[in-house]
């Protein structure tokens, strides 16, 4: 039986065998990212998440969001409630509407944990 031995240049082997993160998370960066991720894991919230951001001035109205999904206006308003609660996005009322804008600075907690970039 032959041993063949794997040889790998330096590039594949930092890609292979570095680890994800530069340091393991602690237990307060967890309690803080977790309910973001929860909030973030239904797909219609993913997506109202994501239509915000790419709306103009990375702002919407709960108006500007009803003719994206097959839902009604209530069930839409949930779902932003819930990102809203969750830290993920600001609101605003004006007049009778709710506009929505981006917590970057909390967004940043998630990309950082999943770019690998410990804080």
């Amino acid at each position: 039986m032959s041993k063949s031995l794997l040889t790998l240049t330096p590039v594949e082997t930092v890609a292979c065998c570095s680890p994800l993160m530069t340091e393991a998370m602690s237990s307060e960066q967890a309690e803080r990212i977790a309910p973001l991720l929860k909030a973030l894991a239904d797909p219609v919230r993913l997506r109202l998440l994501s239509l915000v951001a790419a709306h103009a001035d990375g702002e919407a109205c709960v108006c500007d969001l009803n003719d994206a999904f097959e839902l009604s206006q209530p069930t839409i308003s949930h779902h932003l409630k819930v990102l809203h609660e969750a830290g993920l996005l600001d609101r605003s009322k004006r007049g009778t509407w709710v506009y929505y804008r981006i917590k970057a600075e909390v967004l940043g907690d998630v990309a950082g944990m999943i770019g690998g970039v410990g804080r």
